[in-house]
This record gives C-alpha cells, sequence and structure tokens, in this order.
C-alpha cells in the first residue's frame, strides 16, 4: 500500500523559503509578511491569529508587513476568497516549522529535550526554570532555508486564538484617522497628476493644444505619448485646473459603438462567442418528460463602485521606479508594468497600501500605470495621481453582463428530470500579469499601443468565470451546462466579486422557487429533498430555524430563500430575505447561515457575510451601469446609485462552526443567495416573477406586463 507523501501548502511549495514569511527580531516582535493585502476583509488579524497561535506568541508581538516584490513570497492576487485558505494553511505551515527549530536551538543551548520544554509568548523554558526566548535566539537560528512538507501544526484544541474573535488590527488608524490608506499618503517632495481620457468609448486623441495647461499655477509638466496624455503639478488643484484646460485643448477622433442598453441579451446572444461545455451528466434510466420550463435572466454591467476613486504613487530613480498601489496583486502589476515599460523586473518595485475598498478588478492597476508614466516627467520627484469619479465608472473595468438560460424538463408529476443550463457573457477576468500582453488601460493608450484584453475564464478546477456556480448541487437526474464567452468586448470587463457566481445562483435558485411553487411545496422542504450534501442541508435548516421559517402571511411583506456554495467548493451560505414591496422593493431583514469550515476569527467571518449581503442587495435593487451607443452616462452617484445608510436591511448571521475541516473564505459567499432570496421574496410579496436585474419600478412594471 502506497503512502501519500507530505506535500506543502500551495503557497509555501511556490514560495518555500521561511525567511521570506517570518523575520524575529531581537526587541521581540515577529514580522509576518505574507503575498496577500488588506482590502477591507481583516485578512491581516486572521493571518496574525494564525500566526501567534503556531509560535505560541501574544498577537501583540506580531507585526503584520505590506506586502511588496522585494520581500514578500509571491502569492499572486487576493481574490476568490482564497486568502485563509492559500495564505493562512502556507502560514501555519511555516510557524510550525519554525517553532520546531527554536525548540531545537533552544535544546542545544539549555541542554533539555525538546519535549521537555514549553513556550509562553516567546519564552521558551523547561525543567529546572532554564528559559531562552525566540529574541535571544533570533541571531542562532537561521530561516535562510526551505520548507520542510513533514511538519504537522498544531492540533485543534491546542489553539488558543484562531476560533476567537479578535479585534481586527487595521480599525484602530481608520477609527482615528491616522494615514493607512494610499489616498492619504504624502511622500517628500510629491507632485500631483491627472490623466486625460475621451468621453467617447474608444476615442483615438488627435490632437492637443498644451498652452491653457502650462499658464496654470504650480504646472510642472505635459506627459504626452500617443494617446496617453496627462498633467503634473506642484498641487492637486492645480493640477485638476490644468486638466480642465488640456481637456479643452483636446480633439479626437474615431470612437466605437456601444451595445443597445434595452435589450442585452439579444446583444450577448448575438457575439462570436467561445463555447464550452462545462458539465454534464446522463441519468442511468432516463424518465419520460411531460413538459419544459424555459426561463431567461439576465443580470447588467455592475461597477465597482469603491467609495474612493483608484489611487497610485509612482518615484523614478534613473531607470528604476517604485510603485505604492492598493493593487491585488503587486506581483502581477509589476510584470505588465514590465512589459509596457520594457524594463526587467528587477528594475520596478511594487508595494502595497490599502486603499478605500476593492471589489475585484477595479482601477488600481490602471492608475499605478498612469502614475508611472506621469512620473517620467518629474525629474525623480513621486507623482500621485487619484482617478475622478466620472472616471473611475467611465474607464475601469466593469462586472460583466450575463444572460443565463435554463430549460427544465418535469415528469408528470413536475419533478424535475433533465436540467439545461446556458451561459451568454463576457469574461470574467483580465487582471495583469496573466498573459504575454499587458492588461493595463494606458497600455492600449500610448504610441505604440497593445492591444485590448478580452477577458477570459479561469478555468473551472479554479472556481470559472461566467460559469462559475453553474452547476447545480442539487441531485438532478441529468443536466447540461454550457457557457458561451463573447468574443468582443465594447465594454471593457474584469473580475468582479463573485464573478459569475451572483448571475448564475440566481438564475438556478429562482427556476427552483418557482417550481415549487407550481408544485405547492414548501421552498426550503423542495431544496432539502434534492440535497445529498449535509453540509449543504444544515445551512438551510439553521437559516429556516433562525428566521423561523415560514412566518404568517402579511400583506405587501414576502419571504424568499437563497442558497448557494461558493464555487461549489467553499463557504456555504444559505439566505432568506423579509421584503416589503408596493411600487418598488425595500429588503427590510436579512438571515444568514453560513459555514465556513474552521473560522479563524469568527467576528470576521460574520463581518465578511454582512458586507456581502448588503453589497448584494445594493446590486439587486439599484446596481446597472448605463450607456448610450457612445459612452458611458453613469458617471456619477446620480446615475449609478447605490444603497443608502437609510436603505440598509437589519442583516443577523448565524456561523456553523466546524473547526475539524480546513477554513474556507467568507467575502464572495453570500452574494449569489442573497439576491435569489430577493427576488424569491419579491415573487411571494407581489406575485411578480423578475428575472432581469436590478429589480427597480421599471422592471416590476415591465414583469407585470409580461404576466410572469
Amino acid at each position: 500500500m502506497n503512502v501519500p507523501q507530505p506535500k506543502l501548502p500551495v503557497s509555501l511549495a511556490a514560495n518555500p523559503r521561511l525567511s521570506s514569511w517570518l523575520k524575529f527580531s531581537a526587541d521581540g516582535q515577529v514580522s509576518v509578511s505574507p503575498g496577500k493585502v488588506e482590502i477591507g476583509q481583516g485578512i491581516v488579524t486572521a493571518l496574525a491569529q494564525i500566526a501567534a497561535d503556531e509560535l505560541d506568541v501574544d498577537i501583540a508581538r506580531v507585526r503584520m508587513v505590506r506586502a511588496s516584490t522585494t520581500a514578500s513570497p509571491n502569492e499572486g492576487v487576493t481574490s476568490g476568497s482564497l486568502s485563509i485558505q492559500q495564505s493562512g494553511r502556507a502560514l501555519r505551515h511555516a510557524c510550525a516549522e519554525v517553532r520546531q527549530l527554536f525548540l531545537a536551538a533552544a535544546s542545544e543551548r539549555l541542554g533539555v529535550e525538546t519535549g521537555a520544554l514549553a513556550v509562553d509568548d516567546g519564552t521558551i523554558s523547561g525543567p529546572g526554570n532554564v528559559r531562552t526566548s525566540y529574541w535571544e535566539l533570533a541571531d542562532e537560528v537561521s530561516l535562510d532555508r526551505d520548507a520542510s512538507p513533514d511538519v504537522t501544526p498544531k492540533p485543534i484544541p491546542q489553539r488558543a486564538l484562531a476560533g476567537n474573535s479578535v479585534q481586527r488590527l487595521d480599525i484602530p488608524d481608520k477609527v482615528f484617522a491616522r494615514p493607512r490608506f494610499i489616498h492619504d499618503a504624502a511622500l517628500p517632495g510629491m507632485l500631483h497628476g491627472r490623466v486625460l481620457r475621451p468621453e467617447l468609448s474608444g476615442a483615438t486623441l488627435s490632437g492637443l493644444s498644451e498652452g491653457g495647461a502650462r499658464a496654470v499655477a504650480g504646472f510642472v509638466a505635459i506627459a504626452r505619448d500617443g494617446s496617453f496624455a496627462g498633467v503634473v503639478c506642484e498641487t492637486e488643484n492645480a493640477a485638476e485646473m490644468a486638466l480642465k484646460a488640456l481637456r479643452k485643448g483636446a480633439t479626437w477622433s474615431g470612437g466605437e459603438t456601444l451595445p443597445d442598453e434595452s435589450d442585452m441579451a439579444a446583444f450577448l446572444k448575438s457575439r462570436p462567442v467561445e463555447s464550452t461545455i462545462i458539465d454534464k451528466r446522463q441519468a442511468p434510466s432516463p424518465t419520460a418528460k411531460s413538459r419544459t420550463v424555459k426561463r431567461q435572466y439576465t443580470r447588467p454591467y455592475i461597477a465597482h463602485a469603491s467609495i474612493a476613486p483608484s489611487c497610485a504613487i509612482a518615484q523614478w530613480d534613473a531607470d528604476k521606479v517604485r510603485v505604492w498601489t492598493h493593487s491585488q496583486g503587486v506581483y502581477l502589476l509589476r510584470a505588465d508594468l514590465a512589459l509596457v515599460l520594457r524594463l526587467p523586473v528587477e528594475n520596478i518595485t511594487v508595494e502595497h497600501m490599502e486603499g478605500a475598498g476593492c471589489y475585484g478588478h477595479n482601477a488600481a492597476d490602471d492608475v499605478a500605470l498612469d502614475a508611472v508614466l506621469l512620473a517620467r516627467a518629474a525629474e525623480g520627484r513621486p507623482v500621485r495621481v487619484q482617478w475622478s469619479r466620472e472616471g473611475e465608472m467611465s474607464h475601469a473595468p466593469f462586472g460583466a453582463a450575463m444572460a443565463i438560460e435554463i430549460e427544465a424538463d418535469l415528469d408528470a408529476n413536475n419533478e424535475i428530470v433533465d436540467w439545461r443550463h446556458t451561459i451568454w457573457s463576457n469574461g470574467h477576468a483580465a487582471r495583469p500579469g496573466r498573459a504575454a500582453k499587458p492588461a493595463l488601460l494606458a497600455a492600449t493608450e500610448i504610441s505604440n499601443p497593445f492591444p485590448r484584453t478580452i477577458s477570459t475564464n479561469p478555468p473551472q478546477a479554479n472556481g470559472g468565470g461566467g460559469d462559475r456556480n453553474s452547476v447545480p448541487l442539487y441531485d438532478f437526474p441529468s443536466w447540461t451546462i454550457e457557457s458561451h464567452r463573447l468574443l468582443t468586448m465594447p465594454v471593457r470587463t474584469s473580475a468582479l466579486r463573485t464573478l459569475g457566481g451572483q448571475g448564475n445562483v440566481f438564475a438556478i435558485e429562482s427556476l427552483l422557487d418557482e417550481i415549487a411553487a407550481e408544485r405547492g411545496e414548501d421552498p426550503v422542504a423542495f431544496r432539502l429533498r434534492h440535497l445529498k450534501d449535509e453540509r449543504a442541508k444544515d445551512v438551510i435548516r439553521t437559516v429556516a430555524r433562525r428566521a423561523n421559517w415560514k412566518p404568517a402571511k402579511r400583506p405587501g411583506i414576502g419571504y424568499g430563500i437563497g442558497f448557494g456554495r461558493y464555487k461549489n467548493t467553499g463557504a456555504y451560505c444559505a439566505a432568506i430575505a423579509e421584503i416589503e414591496g408596493e411600487e418598488g422593493i425595500r429588503v427590510r431583514k436579512l438571515t444568514l447561515a453560513v459555514d465556513v469550515g474552521e473560522a479563524i476569527n469568527p467576528d470576521g467571518v460574520i463581518n465578511q457575510i454582512e458586507g456581502g449581503a448588503i453589497q448584494a442587495t445594493s446590486w439587486v435593487l439599484k446596481e446597472r451601469v448605463r450607456f448610450d451607443r457612445q459612452r458611458i452616462t453613469s458617471t456619477s452617484w446620480s446615475e449609478y446609485p447605490i444603497l443608502r445608510f437609510s436603505e440598509v436591511p437589519d442583516v443577523e448571521v448565524e456561523l456553523i462552526q466546524r473547526p475539524e475541516i480546513d477554513p474556507v473564505g467568507a467575502g464572495e459567499a453570500a452574494h449569489g443567495p442573497v439576491t435569489a432570496a430577493i427576488a424569491n421574496a419579491t415573487f411571494d410579496a407581489l406575485g411578480v416573477r423578475v428575472r432581469n436585474l436590478p429589480i427597480t419600478r421599471d422592471t416590476l412594471i415591465a414583469a407585470m406586463d409580461l404576466g410572469s
């Protein structure tokens, strides 16, 4: 019998040098340097808990170091709710091994067997009151070695911090307004830059009169490279004034036609596509169908809508450049910068600083290249570039629009005997650093431009893209899942939280609810009857119990349920929405149950689920990128409204703790279930099936007119 050999966690296998993860100093601190970054999800706190647990030190001794290409392990991109799975497992293993190395060194120094030694807050002690510490041994224990796979982290009962809520490390700075965000950074001699971009989609800069901009007090330089143009000034106000003057002197030519916003499904279905069969199941003994239910669901393009626009700082030193960014992937950004600048990667340093919200591939990477190109004209001084709200809403990548058709064959008893799920969508990923050509906006504007990246879909093994969560979790006898990825992209798309998961869960859970209603069967019971996975059943039972499913019917009040497992491999989440509806929909309450396996920081998990639930509510009720045939028109909060504080529903989350199961991320688990729950609650309240998001007064009226 072959015994499987132990393997390093994925991120540690890719970055096995222990010294790239941990450093000890004589002043009693341990520096932890993960490759994942803080984007508001609380990951630095959870990783600090893991490190403190394995090392047996107080969490106050753990100093979390921001990711940079000079010192941090390359963990790719912080996305897909993978930080705990990837960085957490790697860090736990690395810390467990480092603890063993220090115990071995202490054993040699103290003359005591390692088994007789104990560690308490970094102090190593043994019989007879002999003692030393990590800090005393720091110079003797070399971490300049590769990790070993045959290391066993602490058993669960010995973990003091994992599974307990601790105060987030990043919150005090944010509460007390201490500079932490890149937007607040001020480097010595720093200048300010702004970039000129066209209002018309795809237009080319054909002429530029510079006199007005040069006359602005505080003007420093104009940078021009093909259709890329921008100003550098001493102050932010001067940069705004110079950009305004530069815009008056600019002439544009060409452009491209945008889709007909009023019929996105027709547009998506009419484009050239790459078609893929995602999954196929054949029933061993097919049952005759009595009829087929066919429904179409759509979601619009969605903006990231971060409260603060994207920002970056860059500084040149001869042929080397340093960049400060809130990118989700410092190494991937560096790779694309190297392609555009035609520099070796070792000439480029990229350091992470926190930004004010990031939900996927927004403009954080684009503005970094803007800053680098403008800083070339700054004679070695750092240049800070911040996009405007209008620029962010016009030029950053959007989450892709989707059209989803589901056909369900039913037998004479209205039981599902076959299921066909078909998706039309742009690709959901065009992040930098993953292709031979850069994916950054300014790279398409310079005089020798790179082609605009057409978004692709991650493979199913990584969770998929437009097809994410399209394979049913329910035990249907047979199904065919097919994805059509568009090969044209007049509206720029890339990763937005959940990728295609929100749209697919919305479609699946809506049709299930419709079939249950036709059968006269309780939708909770209907789902439980079609599930074999006990963890899936548990979150549904838990949320039903917590929400007292189903409350008595009241006029204008509706209740709906939605369920999903993120990527079909991650966190389980079930949601029940309570809404009131008349001319519009207001979500009064959301109740959720979630299972992430071991919850390192339960409060952090609950915060993530709450945040995702509220964001999903905003997507469902309000958010839609608007455009005419020439330009994006939703360039302010007026044209692109998001949920207001006064509209935020009451949110309750019940966490199912499973410390014996490896942890997974929570950030994107709630969006699909909440979307479906609100849609199903709308039907319960009003008797109207809304299949085209967002659920607004107009889409309600359209659904009523269709008699759905």
